[in-house]
């Protein structure tokens, strides 16, 4: 199993990234798909899920309006696009997939850093 996000890097406040998510060694179309933050010093938190359809969707409450999550099963891959960021976004983001408490798989993380 392999998750490998890209996509992170330096961006002014205001300014836009799009992280993408490359699965691989899984069914990806079967597991709902999300993104994760972890900030210095703080817990990981949930920034976006997507389920495994693309059905449906839910966002954090910091990121709403902002942030779309969005998936191509034929591509096996997962997206965020992240719009007026702010530097409180400034975190790892992680990829995460998930199906059932054992199929849980992480990616490395890619960082997101919003500064002037």
């Amino acid at each position: 199993v392999q998750l490998v996000e890209s996509g992170g890097g330096l961006v002014q406040p205001g300014g836009s990234l799009r992280l993408s998510c490359a699965a691989s060694g899984f069914t990806f179309s079967n597991y709902d798909m999300s993104w994760y933050r972890q900030a210095p010093g703080k817990a990981r938190e949930l920034v976006a899920r997507i389920s495994s359809a693309g059905i449906s969707t839910n966002y954090a409450d910091s990121v709403k309006g902002r942030f779309t999550i969005s998936r191509d099963n034929a591509k096996n891959t997962v997206y965020l696009q992240m719009t007026s960021l702010k530097p409180d976004d400034t975190a790892v983001y992680y990829c995460n997939a998930q199906r059932t408490w054992r199929e849980n798989y992480w990616g490395q993380g890619t960082q997101v850093t919003v500064s002037l």
